[in-house]
């Protein structure tokens, strides 16, 4: 991490991931801002900054995973930094929630994905900073500059010398862009899963498109939830002979049982990252990586304001 001047600069975390935003201070040798956070009897938030923001740039860090209470609280920390005069506001979101709802796909339904877009605005935020929407477009949604990063950077090199037979695999078509990009950047061969979604949260394969037979295999992708998909996946891939199977995956939803699948499953490794706080038992096969340190980047970058490009390109051929 380079020695830029930080004396303008204040983070605040939310209560989604404070871990993460202490790790996040502790790469800038920033102390973390301090803020009060109350939860009345009747579920209210309340939130106060315990120091002045006045003139200051200030970054909030906040996934807006479910419960909705999340949302709330960066909604209400940004209402709050704007009223204090703060700047320059920016909202730190390693988890973008509801991103899957982003297309009018059946009548009478809403695009929230553009809903939470325009609350995050209205509320006070002057930028965003995220990592691996689940798609792209999404910053298309926003009336303010969002700086889109990808974990690849973070995962690649956990895999550039551990196998010299390697398929990288998308468990669906809307994966294949950043599959592509590991696929290059490992120089493995890519392998794309076609399925079909006959209600939500159940996945049913139907074919594997490419060789994976006495192949070690990486499946990508943005989000894991209930983990249908990816057992599904999984299991589609040993059958057609996959050798060890490997995954890595961004932001790690683990609802319900998904946690007891990916353990019963025929996976020798998945890789999450710490968008999500998840607390894991001892030699589970799940193993975290740290996005502490491109966050930190990408803050100190954006507070100095110069490129982050590096940050988040991926492949786009």
């Amino acid at each position: 991490m380079n020695n830029f001047d930080v004396s303008d600069l204040l983070i605040f975390s939310g209560g989604s991931n404070v871990g993460l935003t202490d790790k996040i201070c502790s790469f800038l040798n920033v102390n973390k801002g301090l803020i009060e956070r109350k939860i009345f009897s009747d579920g209210e938030i309340w939130i106060k900054f315990k120091e002045n923001i006045r003139g200051r740039d200030v970054f909030l860090v906040q996934s807006t995973m479910p419960p909705a209470e999340n949302l709330m609280e960066l909604l209400i920390m940004l209402d709050a930094a704007k009223r204090s005069s703060a700047r320059r506001i920016t909202a730190v979101i390693p988890y973008f929630g509801y991103a899957r709802q982003d297309r009018k796909d059946q009548p009478r339904v809403a695009v929230t994905a553009k809903l939470v877009a325009d609350l995050l605005t209205k509320a006070g935020a002057d930028k965003v900073i995220t990592m691996d929407l689940h798609a792209a477009q999404i910053q298309g949604f926003f009336d303010i500059p969002v700086d889109h990063l990808y974990a690849s950077a973070i995962f690649t090199d956990e895999f550039r010398n551990k196998t010299e037979n390697l398929a990288v695999v998308s468990p669906d078509v809307g994966g294949i862009k950043i599959a592509r990009s590991y696929s290059k950047r490992l120089g493995a061969d890519l392998v794309l899963i076609d399925k079909r979604r006959p209600k939500p949260n159940v996945a049913e394969v139907m074919n594997v498109i490419g060789n994976v037979e006495n192949k070690d295999v990486l499946i990508v992708d943005d989000l894991i939830d209930t983990a249908g998909t990816f057992v599904a996946a999984i299991n589609a891939l040993k059958k057609r002979g996959a050798s060890k199977i490997y995954g890595a995956v961004t932001h790690a939803l683990l609802s319900g049982s998904a946690i007891e699948k990916i353990e019963n499953s025929a996976i020798d490794k998945l890789y999450v990252s710490d968008t999500i706080f998840k607390q894991l038992k001892p030699n589970s096969k799940i193993i975290v990586k740290s996005s502490a340190e491109l966050f930190a980047e990408a803050i100190i970058r954006s507070h100095h304001n110069e490129s982050i490009s590096s940050l988040f390109e991926i492949d786009k051929s």
